[in-house]
């Protein structure tokens, strides 16, 4: 089947490991396709996940004035409507983006800004969650959490952190996990991707998020699977991008059918479009190869991310009434 004219939810997707060839040659046109694909995408196979963050660098250093932070975003917006994408909630570390100058504040204005004039130009709905990083300390990770409290009422929905999983503890994001509590922020977050179980048990004790990036390691531990069923926690998982750095060894070793056969809520993700050179086209291609999907599963893990994303009530009714004609008409 042709999925690439069904509409999607996307709620896993990095800003700045988005960058198309396109995009990369208006900011900075001495990059070559071969330097590109060298710098900016990772090979099918990274030795880790470290290994697979180094070529997210090359983004964030283009995205450092608030023309550049615009581009980026309205390039992103172009491959979301190319991939028939109807919501999409996209995720960056606001902390990356002010080595020219900008202050935090400024950063998330002009990606908001871009995220507005995205909507209006494609048509596209989309919402935006701000990140801390595994090796930010305490008061960076509490600076950005304060901006999503500080941008309540625009496209910022809510606070997340990403980075090297295991080569950093959780014990200086824990005070901003709590202030986002009190406050009703909402939260995902990383874990069960470059550690185990356990790093999803200690992220849903301590930080306490409706969401999971990635996840996919509970499948090691049926006691996990069971309790994220129970608590209804979503795994936002992306296939290819766990292939690339080596949490399974091939597509047919990935959880992700495992996952949907417990009944854990799941959505299916690109992760990045450059760093993982994918669309959710080609990853609904490739799990129907792989497991003999069909649409109904596709159906369901779509319904799944809008009952579990972030915009409010009425925007997800209406995803929700898209999909169910779409999906019921095809």
């Amino acid at each position: 089947m042709d999925y690439r004219q069904l509409p999607k939810i996307e709620l896993h997707l990095h800003l700045d490991c988005s960058l198309s060839y396109k995009v990369v040659q208006q900011l900075d046109p001495s990059v070559t396709y071969e330097a590109y694909c060298h710098s900016f995408v990772a090979p099918p196979k990274c030795t880790d996940l470290v290994d697979y963050l180094t070529r997210a660098v090359k983004g964030f250093e283009l995205m450092q004035t608030k023309e550049q932070l615009r581009l980026v975003t309205l390039d992103l917006f172009e491959q979301l409507k190319a991939d028939h994408v109807i919501y999409a909630e996209i995720r960056f570390a606001p902390l990356l983006h002010i080595t020219k100058g900008l202050t935090p504040v400024e950063v998330v204005q002009a990606v908001d800004a871009a995220v507005e004039e995205g909507i209006r130009e494609t048509g596209v709905q989309a919402g935006l969650i701000l990140c801390t990083l595994r090796h930010f300390n305490e008061q960076q990770s509490m600076q950005t959490v304060e901006l999503v409290q500080q941008f309540k009422g625009t496209h910022v929905l809510a606070f997340d952190i990403a980075g090297d999983e295991a080569g950093f503890p959780i014990a200086a994001h824990e005070l901003a996990f709590q202030f986002a509590k009190e406050n009703h922020i909402h939260c995902t977050s990383h874990a069960g991707e470059a550690k185990g179980p356990e790093s999803v048990w200690e992220t849903v004790e301590h930080f306490h998020p409706t969401r999971i990036g990635h996840g996919v390691r509970s499948a090691e531990d049926e006691k996990l699977l069971d309790f994220l069923k129970k608590e209804d926690i979503h795994l936002e998982v992306c296939p290819t991008s766990n292939i690339q750095t080596h949490i399974f060894d091939t597509i047919h070793q990935h959880a992700a059918d495992k996952i949907y056969r417990h009944g854990v809520s799941m959505s299916i993700n690109t992760d990045s479009r450059t760093v993982t050179p994918v669309t959710l086209s080609s990853e609904y291609s490739l799990l129907q190869a792989t497991f003999q999907w069909t649409k109904e599963h596709f159906l369901r893990c779509n319904l799944e991310a809008v009952r579990h994303s972030f915009t409010d009530a009425d925007r997800k009714e209406e995803l929700k009434r898209q999909l169910l004609d779409a999906y019921n008409n095809c």
